[in-house]
């Protein structure tokens, strides 16, 4: 393709991207009260648990509009994340082979499933981030809790594990697209594993560190994973090689 044609393309999977995600925001807008009950449970649970006044509250006039707009945004991005997710795909493969798009399929019916398995991870986690932050208060004193800041924070906190663990489907890909090979990746281990431990650890700030291994453990078993199948990848196309060379030096 052109600049021109890779242009076009970008702004027809940009517009379809949207596009799911709009549909999937209506979908948000109608779920939103049940999403919001099940989002301020931890709050309430933990009020109850540690015998305290923490309630979530709205401090101006169009706060709740403005909270449920937000859920409706963030459901439709969970909900649509096939549509966007094969629009990135789609994207990505006119720059492997015919052989290799197959493998589109394969890439993007893996990361639906790894992105809501993130998902599911920091929603695991969430209950143990928010009872260490409001533990710090003095149990004689309330905890009020803004609404759009809380709602931001938790529904960022998913969104971003979930996003994590789709990670390591972009790196097979672009190993089959010939951008990084299976050797640079396990030449990089030490350092993805450090990255995999600081971000769980700011993401999941539990005293007790067990969430951060439940979400590092995966991660790098999933960095593992990525680099084996780029191994067997580089391996199979370095025979290929190696039998086109003999079939041309005959």
């Amino acid at each position: 393709m052109s600049l021109g044609q890779h242009l076009l393309e970008l702004r027809k999977r940009l517009f379809l991207a949207a596009a799911g995600i709009v549909v999937g925001a209506v979908i948000g807008w109608l779920l939103s009260g049940y999403v919001w009950d099940a989002l301020r449970e931890p709050v309430l649970v933990i009020a109850e648990a540690q015998n305290r006044n923490a309630e979530i509250n709205y401090p101006n006039i169009t706060g709740a509009f403005d909270l449920k707009l937000k859920i409706a945004f963030y459901v439709g991005v969970v909900v649509s994340s096939p549509v966007w997710l094969y629009q990135v795909f789609a994207f990505l493969t006119p720059g492997l082979t015919r052989k290799e798009k197959q493998y589109t399929f394969g890439f993007f019916f893996t990361a639906v499933p790894l992105f809501l398995l993130g998902c599911a991870a920091g929603w695991y986690v969430l209950p143990h981030v928010v009872e260490l932050m409001t533990g710090f208060a003095p149990p004689e004193d309330a905890a009020y809790i803004d609404a759009s800041f809380y709602l931001d924070f938790v529904l960022k906190l998913v969104l971003a594990i979930g996003i994590a663990f789709v990670l390591p489907v972009f790196v097979v890909l672009l190993n089959f697209a010939g951008v990084v090979s299976a050797q640079s990746i396990i030449k990089s281990w030490r350092v993805a594993i450090l990255v995999i431990c600081l971000f769980t650890a700011i993401a999941t700030p539990a005293a007790d560190v067990i969430s951060m291994f439940l979400l590092a453990i995966p991660m790098v078993l999933l960095y593992f994973a990525a680099w084996a199948i780029a191994f067997l990848h580089d391996r199979r196309v370095a025979k290929r090689n190696s039998e086109l060379e003999a079939e041309l030096a005959v």
